[in-house]
């Protein structure tokens, strides 16, 4: 498990991934499967584009930690 409790943690604090995460759990209560389903797809999308380029150390104001 190298490296995945870390992307966890940062997608937790993105403002974008918080906001795929409410949006889905909307979806899942209105019982719209292929909303939620979409959800997940454009949150995992937005994390491999961009908590992806933040490496696992380097600073990025999308993952809630301070730039240089």
């Amino acid at each position: 498990m190298s490296g995945q409790g870390q992307e966890d943690t940062r997608a937790t604090e993105c403002r974008t991934c918080q906001e795929f995460d409410l949006e889905e759990a909307v979806a899942r209560s209105e019982r719209d499967g292929s909303r939620e389903t979409d959800c997940r797809v454009l949150r995992r999308r937005h994390i491999a584009a961009e908590h992806a380029e933040c490496g696992e150390h380097a600073q990025h104001a999308e993952c809630g930690e301070p730039q240089p």
